[in-house]
C-alpha cells in the first residue's frame, strides 16, 4: 500500500513569470535575454570614458580648470544611472490572462460574434472604446489572451505585452515603455551630451600639444586620444540622431511604434488623441507624469503542491481543501485616469444569443470594465497569487 504526500514548496512569482526574460537579483532586476549588444555600450561607454579621465584630464585640469574633471565624472555618472534603470526594470509588461479569465473573454467573443457559418473567415477580434471623442480600436493577444490596452502592443523578441509600447533597444538590453520611456530619453539626451563633451575637450587636448611639440609629435604621445576622437565621431551622429528624433516624438506625445505605422497619419487622417495640441504639455506628461508601478509584483510568494508516493500501510485518502489556500485567490483592480473615456453605445456587441447559451453553464458570468490607456492595471489583468 502507498499513500500520498502533499509537499508545498514557497516560490517567488518571477520564477513562473512566461516570456523570454532574465531576471537576477531575486526578481528585482528584469532584462531581455539577448543582452550581447548591452555588455557592448557599457564597454563602449565605460572605456571611452576611462581614457579621457587617464589621459585628457590630468592635462586640462592643470592648464585650463580642474572642473573640466569634475564635470565630465557627474556627467558620466548620470549617464550610467540612467543606462542602468532603464535596462534593468520592468518596461511596463502586461500580466497573461489566467485560464478562466481566458475561457470567460473566448466566451464572450463568441458570443459577440454568434455563430460562424463554415468556411467563412471569424471577424476579427477587435473592441472600440473612445478616447477624447475618438474611437480607438482594442486589439486582442493571441497569446496572452487578453485585450492589449491602447497603445500596448506586443514583443516577438520579449514574448510579452508591454504598455505604450515604444520599441525593443538592444542596445540597452530592454524594452523600452511605459515605466522606462523617460529614463531612456535622459540616457540618450546625456549620452549625447558626454560624447560631446569628451569629443570637443580631445580636439582642445590636440591643440594645446600641438602649440609646444607639434601635431604629429602630439598624435604619436597621446594615441588614446586619437582612439576616443574616432570613436566619438562615429558615435555623435547615431546618438544625437536618436535623441532628436525623440525629443520630436516626446513633442508629439507619440511612440516609435505608432510613428512607424503610421497609426495618426494614415489615409484617414486621424487625429491623434493623446496629444494636448501642445509641445510644453506633451512634454509635461512623458517626462513629468505620474512613475506608474508594475503589475508583475515579480517578489510575491505563490505556494506549489507536489504530490508524492510513499509506502504506506493505512489506505486512507486524506482530501486536500485547496479553498483553503489564500494564495489562490485572484484580485483585480481598475483605476481609469481618463475621465472621458467610455465605450460608445454602437460599438457596443450585443450578446443576447451568448446569454441564454451561458445561462445553462454552471460558471458565473463576470462583469468587464471599461479599459483606459493609463490605467495601471487594465480590466483585463488580474493578479495572481497562487
Amino acid at each position: 500500500m502507498s499513500a500520498v504526500m502533499i509537499t508545498r514548496k514557497i516560490t517567488r512569482k518571477w520564477e513562473k513569470l512566461p516570456g523570454k526574460n532574465t531576471f537576477c537579483c531575486d526578481g528585482r532586476v528584469m532584462m531581455a535575454r539577448q543582452k550581447g549588444v548591452f555588455y557592448l555600450t557599457l564597454f563602449l561607454i565605460v572605456g571611452t570614458c576611462s581614457l579621457f579621465f587617464a589621459f585628457e584630464c590630468p592635462y586640462l585640469a592643470v592648464h585650463l580648470s580642474p572642473a573640466i574633471p569634475v564635470f565630465a565624472v557627474l556627467l558620466f555618472v548620470f549617464v550610467m544611472a540612467m543606462l542602468l534603470r532603464t535596462s534593468f526594470s520592468d518596461p511596463g509588461v502586461l500580466p497573461r490572462a489566467l485560464p478562466e479569465e481566458a475561457n470567460f473573454i473566448e466566451m464572450e467573443i463568441e458570443a459577440a460574434n454568434g455563430n460562424v457559418l463554415a468556411g467563412q473567415r471569424p471577424p476579427p477580434r477587435i473592441k472600440n472604446v473612445q478616447i477624447n471623442n475618438q474611437i480607438v480600436k482594442l486589439k486582442y493577444c493571441y497569446t496572452c489572451k487578453i485585450f492589449r490596452p491602447p497603445r500596448a502592443s506586443h514583443c516577438s523578441i520579449c514574448d510579452n505585452c508591454v504598455d505604450r509600447f515604444d520599441h525593443h533597444c538592444p542596445w540597452v538590453g530592454n524594452c523600452v515603455g511605459k515605466r522606462n520611456y523617460r529614463y531612456f530619453y535622459l540616457f540618450t539626451l546625456s549620452l549625447s551630451l558626454l560624447t560631446i563633451y569628451i569629443f570637443a575637450f580631445d580636439i582642445v587636448h590636440v591643440v594645446l600639444r600641438s602649440v609646444d611639440s607639434g601635431f604629429v609629435n602630439t598624435l604619436k604621445e597621446t594615441p588614446g586620444t586619437v582612439l576616443e576622437v574616432l570613436v566619438c565621431f562615429f558615435t555623435l551622429w547615431s546618438v544625437v540622431g536618436l535623441t532628436g528624433f525623440h525629443t520630436y516624438l516626446i513633442s508629439l506625445n507619440q511612440t516609435t511604434n505608432e510613428d512607424i505605422k503610421g497609426s495618426w497619419s494614415g489615409k484617414n487622417r486621424v487625429q491623434n488623441p493623446y496629444s494636448h495640441k501642445n509641445i510644453i504639455k506633451n512634454c509635461c506628461e512623458v517626462l513629468c507624469g505620474p512613475t506608474y508601478p508594475s503589475v508583475l509584483d515579480r517578489r510575491g510568494l505563490m505556494l506549489e503542491d507536489s504530490c508524492s508516493s510513499a509506502p504506506s500501510n493505512d489506505a486512507t485518502t486524506v482530501p486536500v481543501n485547496k479553498s483553503s489556500n489564500p494564495a489562490t485567490q485572484t484580485t483585480k483592480s481598475s483605476a481609469p485616469l481618463i475621465p472621458n473615456e467610455h465605450t460608445p453605445d454602437e460599438a457596443k456587441p450585443s450578446i443576447g444569443s451568448g446569454t441564454q447559451k451561458s445561462s445553462s453553464s454552471p460558471k458565473e458570468e463576470k462583469p468587464s470594465s471599461p479599459i483606459s490607456p493609463n490605467t495601471v492595471a487594465p480590466a483585463v489583468i488580474k493578479e495572481s497569487t497562487h
